[in-house]
């Protein structure tokens, strides 16, 4: 059973203008405009295409189109990661929402990703039919024995292996 706040916030998926107006500063604080070079893109529809790309889980290059460039949604998206911009953002929307007692604290809930197991033991192979062999087994079920060549005076000189032939018998010639 879910718990309903008093008073509900709706879900997000275009930041409304009086959030905007708490983002801008941030924005303009931490990633201001260069004064020379290509012009950005607007940063607005840039946050809507990353919040977007966050609710729906799609690929960069399947936002909508009034979003902008995909390219320049992702290259705005990796600018503001790495200067900390986001975690800004998301500071002031957690105290925004706080402030309107909309953030429920005791019903909220982490996530989790669920990963490879790095130590299978002794039993795992690299597929489900090789486990439980020998290492030689596994690798080369089928592999024909090899006898090394010999130098020969007088001649080119071979280097390497030569695979032992087998006649009708199995015995080596």
């Amino acid at each position: 059973m879910a718990h309903q706040s008093a008073h509900s916030l709706p879900t997000l998926w275009r930041i409304p203008d009086d959030l905007w107006t708490v983002i801008a500063k941030i924005l303009k604080e931490l990633d201001p405009p260069c004064p020379s070079g290509r012009s950005r893109i607007d940063q607005r529809q840039a946050l809507n295409g990353i919040l977007d790309r966050a609710r729906t889980g799609c690929q960069w290059n399947q936002l909508p189109r009034e979003f902008g460039d995909d390219s320049s949604v992702h290259r705005t998206f990796q600018r503001w990661e790495q200067k900390g911009v986001l975690d800004e953002i998301w500071g002031a929307l957690v105290e925004e929402c706080d402030a309107l007692n909309g953030v429920q604290w005791r019903w909220q809930a982490a996530d989790g990703a669920m990963g490879k197991a790095r130590h299978g033991g002794d039993g795992v192979g690299k597929n489900p039919t090789d486990r439980g062999k020998k290492r030689d087994e596994a690798q080369y079920p089928r592999r024909r024995r090899r006898r090394p060549l010999r130098n020969r005076r007088g001649g080119s000189q071979r280097t390497g292996y030569e695979v032992a032939q087998r006649d009708d018998r199995g015995d080596d010639r």
